[in-house]
């Protein structure tokens, strides 16, 4: 039995992922859980896998959920309940955990993550954060530690599944898809009238709001291409980004030999999760089923770069490095809350973001603590772009 610790717990992947534990009875065992803000979700979650551990987003909520908890009663004991930044630590290095599901988001993921690996924790993750804003930081950690980062995403995990029958000397490249989302078709001439329900209207994937902002403008295959540079330790330009509106082919990998493998499968995340959590073994799983029946065409475009200016500015920052990669994830998210504030254009996401990399300080990145500097930098500028666009 395999023990697991979850960040993000309440979030759409902490969800998933508890249901991949339920899918396989004595497989594994959640010692410790961390939530936000959903306070009644995560006592049902305490209630079902009866975790060691719980933390939520404020004191509040867990005094909230001690309560919760109280009025139920039961002949299990309470767990040990914390909130903030100390109680995603003490989740992320609880000293039972095997492997942490880092499903939390922000700097305080980020470094709750990288403890996990620096105490010697396997990692399933989810969380972009952790190797676009600290990929440097993050990886050296793993190399270190020697522990196995798996991706959670389901085109990481596709190439990783790939990236088995071959050596990395025979890789020619890596090949992400991505669905093109709801502005594959629409004119550049019509996106600055965008609004947020039709940005949100994701095509394939029921997802976050921002991460379906992100699809929206590309950024999110911005943000993978980054993150495939760390994970898989390739150069830019071996990693190529193709259109695919089915997304049937989650990633390839293309060989030497020009041979290509493409992992397909259904648009349902519980596949890539317990791919991760049952790495190296593959478990059944009657969960999840590509419908063959449904599978008429694949097709593939590339990606027009004047229409999706966020995903230029992804690669540029990940040429560049030190911060921008961190500052590039932290004005995307200022400004696509702005966007659905409706206190931005569409093309005013890109605009902000473009600002806010043009003016950042360039420096080394040695620890979590100079990503969390560059973040709110980053913040703090992208606030004023923000503000100067109204």
């Amino acid at each position: 039995m395999k023990r697991i610790a979850i960040l993000g717990s309440t979030g759409s992947i902490g969800r998933q992922c508890l249901s991949v534990v339920d899918s396989l009875p004595g497989a594994f065992e959640v010692v410790a859980l961390a939530a936000g803000s959903n306070i009644a979700v995560v006592a049902e979650q305490f209630a079902r896998h009866r975790p060691k551990l719980v933390s939520v987003g404020t004191e509040a909520g867990a005094v909230k959920l001690r309560a919760m908890l109280k009025a139920r009663g039961g002949k299990t004991a309470p767990p040990e309940i914390l909130s903030g930044a100390e109680g995603i630590e003490r989740v992320a290095t609880h000293p039972e955990a095997q492997t942490g599901v880092s499903a939390g988001v922000g700097g305080v993921g980020c470094r709750a993550t990288n403890l996990a690996i620096e105490q010697g924790k396997d990692i399933a993750l989810a969380n972009k954060e952790v190797l676009v804003a600290a990929g440097e930081v993050v990886m050296a950690a793993v190399a270190k530690r020697g522990v196995a980062l798996l991706p959670v995403d389901s085109e990481h995990n596709a190439i990783h599944q790939c990236l088995r029958a071959g050596s990395y000397r025979e890789v020619r490249r890596l090949i992400l898809t991505a669905s093109g989302g709801p502005f594959r078709k629409t004119p550049v001439s019509r996106m600055a009238k965008v609004t947020p329900k039709q940005a949100l209207a994701h095509p394939n994937w029921k997802m976050g709001q921002r991460i379906t902002i992100d699809s929206a403008t590309l950024m999110n295959k911005g943000f993978e291409v980054i993150e495939a540079k760390w994970l898989f330790g390739m150069d830019l330009d071996k990693i190529r980004v193709v259109i695919h509106p089915q997304s049937t082919i989650h990633s390839m990998v293309e060989f030497v030999d020009g041979s290509i493998l493409a992992q397909l499968g259904p648009t349902d995340m519980r596949m890539p999760i317990q791919y991760a959590l049952t790495y190296p073994q593959r478990v059944a799983s009657k969960q999840c089923a590509l419908d063959w029946s449904a599978l008429r065409r694949l097709d593939f475009e590339d990606v027009p770069p004047r229409k999706f200016r966020c995903f230029e500015l992804a690669r540029e920052a990940a040429r560049q490095g030190g911060p921008l990669p961190c500052a590039l994830n932290a004005a995307d998210e200022i400004a696509v809350a702005a966007f659905l504030e409706r206190r931005l254009s569409f093309p005013g996401i890109a605009a902000v973001i473009e600002r806010v990399l043009e003016q950042m300080p360039r420096g080394a990145m040695h620890s979590v603590d100079d990503v969390l500097a560059a973040d709110a930098e980053a913040r703090r500028l992208a606030h004023l772009a923000v503000d100067r666009k109204r």
